[in-house]
């Protein structure tokens, strides 16, 4: 085995982000693998990830808190949908619980990783703050890191959008101490961050405006739980938990099934809640009825109606409408009215990013993600020891992020018990249909239809947005199916 300079850290496993994703990968690789060197790289001053990324008025959970936590870490909170400083307070009290947060490197932007066949180790470069470098080696890399771009949401090119004389704000770059008290607000957009943010917003502000090209389905849920506080009551937590969170996956997963089966029934049910949630005779076919069916696009929740509520106040409305051009003191639309505005928030998605942007490289040759098939959602066809975590699109991230890592730490465990140092998933030369790793038609995705790692059509090469049925799969999983296994001193023999 070759020494590591002097200046590099030499580990097992090389873990990027603490998030959710590198958070859980490193208890179920120690889980399994007890002894495993690792660390973590985190670009951020802090743990938290998303979480910690994003502070904008509201910022919470889009989906039950129960099935986005740690299957292993009880969510102890009464809440079921979760602010986003209580989502990062529990993940920084969970990494120091487990001693998690000692293995964290902050302000560490890994820039590249680089496979060596020589020695089967990765070599990954990371810029820290003040830009200075710093070097890692591993066996084994995860990219925790997300889908997106953190350093760039998506902002269409709006005419006119300098002539503007107030101020204009991306939901990802929230500025600290933005004053909107008593001030006229726009929101540009009507995804989850947009549901999100308006409640919030109308507290403080003296209008709130969400203008929107076209409706999205909005689905109204208790942010709180009686059942749930019954059962942590009754039962003992860790037990309590588990069942919580396998009957919220349940109905959340069955919610899904019956949009995609039955839409005209779920659409139904959505218009209901919202004419029973709005003034009489507000006008909800034209703000709150899409065309396409539910969950083409993601369903987003307003907890106790709070959007609903909002509006029926009287402290928030809804334009549907095109913007024509921005003005020096709003929002010009194609219809010919205008919106005033002090502050315009740009709610207009994120941009897709694999691996965090990282620079992959097999022996010097880049590595493009979105060239290579995705194997069991979590390894690229061809490069070895290297995962890649993502959650999913119709379910908790944590879902299918918890069944990654434990994949993870099981094919540790198989290669360490049969002296393995390397191993990849492998087409055999087989052609492969292609299909879009995520099917839903949101903006972010139909803009970058080509930016994620490729899915194929048949397992395990199919991504699919199906917990259940990816929860089957792992149960029965064979760990050597479509893999190469090897040893780096079998290569330095043949090539010696």
């Amino acid at each position: 085995m070759s020494v590591a300079p002097p200046d590099m850290e030499d580990v097992d496993v090389v873990i990027i982000g603490a998030g959710f994703s590198g958070l859980g990968a490193a208890y179920r690789i120690i889980e399994r693998n007890p002894g495993t060197r690792y660390v973590i790289l985190e670009r951020r001053a802090q743990i938290g990830g998303t979480w910690d990324l994003f502070r904008y008025p509201g910022v919470r959970s889009d989906s039950s808190i129960f099935t986005l936590c740690f299957p292993w870490e009880p969510w102890t909170r009464k809440e079921g949908v979760a602010d986003g400083v209580h989502i990062r307070e529990y993940l920084c009290a969970t990494a120091h619980k487990h001693g998690i947060d000692r293995h964290i490197r902050f302000n560490s932007y890994v820039r590249s990783a680089d496979w060596d066949s020589s020695t089967d180790t990765w070599t990954v470069t990371v810029e820290q703050e003040g830009g200075a470098g710093a070097l890692y080696r591993g066996r084994f890399v995860f990219f925790g890191s997300g889908y997106y771009n953190y350093d760039e949401g998506y902002t269409p090119g709006f005419p006119g959008i300098k002539e503007f004389g107030g101020t204009v704000v991306h939901p990802q770059h929230w500025p600290q101490g933005l004053d909107y008290a008593a001030k006229k607000m726009v929101v540009i957009g009507s995804g989850a961050t947009a549901m999100s943010l308006i409640p919030s917003l109308a507290e403080k502000a003296s209008k709130v405006t969400m203008l929107q090209r076209s409706p999205t389905y909005l689905f109204s849920a208790s942010r709180y739980s009686p059942s749930a506080d019954l059962l942590r009551t009754v039962l003992p937590g860790k037990v309590a938990h588990q069942i919580i969170r396998l009957r919220n996956a349940l109905l959340e997963g069955m919610i899904w099934f019956l949009a995609r089966k039955t839409p005209g029934f779920i659409r139904w049910v959505i218009r209901r809640i919202a004419i029973s949630k709005l003034p009489v005779g507000y006008d909800v076919d034209t703000h709150f009825k899409p065309r396409y069916n539910p969950w083409d696009q993601r369903l987003c929740l307003i907890p106790d109606a709070d959007l609903y509520v909002a509006i029926s106040d009287g402290r928030a409305e809804v334009v549907t409408d095109r913007i024509d051009h921005f003005d020096s003191t709003g929002i010009v639309l194609k219809s010919g009215g205008h919106l005033d505005a002090d502050i315009i928030v740009t709610a207009t998605g994120l941009q897709l990013q694999a691996l965090g942007g990282v620079t992959v490289s097999v022996d010097g040759g880049e590595i493009k993600p979105q060239h290579r098939f995705v194997y069991k959602a979590h390894m690229l066809e061809g490069v070895p020891n290297l995962f890649w975590c993502v959650g999913y699109t119709n379910a908790s991230w944590t879902l299918r992020a918890d069944m990654t890592a434990r994949a993870t730490a099981k094919l540790l465990a198989y290669m360490e018990s049969h002296g393995y140092t390397h191993a990849y998933p492998h087409l055999d030369g087989k052609p492969m249909p292609e299909k879009p790793s995520w099917d839903i038609q949101a903006g972010y995705v139909l803009r970058s239809p080509h930016a994620l790692p490729k899915s194929g059509t048949k397992r395990p090469w199919n991504v699919r947005q199906n917990y259940f049925a990816d929860a089957i799969d792992y149960r029965f999983d064979r760990v050597e199916e479509a893999m190469v296994f090897g040893r780096a001193d079998e290569k330095a023999a043949l090539t010696g």
